[in-house]
């Protein structure tokens, strides 16, 4: 079985609470990526993912440049062991109903799975 370290995304993108949506949402875009790890003083403290910004910014009609990063996340970040299989962390998205996992190994956070990333392994057994 393939385990959550071989699809996971090991570059953190972060970005620092006190910042605003508009750039969170700048940020994913260029970065072509669906969601940003909020830090507070270097350390983790939320998510912000595309969802976040359709549904409590664009759906909630706020200025996403005056609304802070902090007020859309999630928090606390939900996570999995980078040891656990990819099943495992399709149904832990599925009963947090989230697309995003912070992964970690040694109670460090070392990456980040989406559901997209879940796909991949179903295109490899296809072939």
């Amino acid at each position: 079985m393939i385990t959550v370290d071989r699809l996971m995304t090991r570059h953190l993108v972060t970005l620092e609470t006190g910042r605003s949506a508009l750039e969170a949402a700048t940020l994913m875009k260029t970065r072509t990526i669906g969601s940003v790890f909020i830090t507070q003083h270097s350390r983790i403290v939320g998510i912000v993912t595309e969802s976040d910004i359709v549904r409590k910014v664009v759906g909630a009609d706020q200025a996403p440049a005056a609304l802070l990063v902090e007020n859309i996340m999630s928090s606390p970040v939900i996570g999995i062991d980078s040891r656990q299989l990819v099943t495992d962390a399709a149904d832990l998205m599925e009963r947090h109903k989230i697309r995003h996992l912070a992964v970690s190994s040694a109670h460090a956070i070392v990456g980040v799975v989406s559901v997209r990333d879940l796909l991949h392994p179903v295109a490899i057994d296809e072939l």
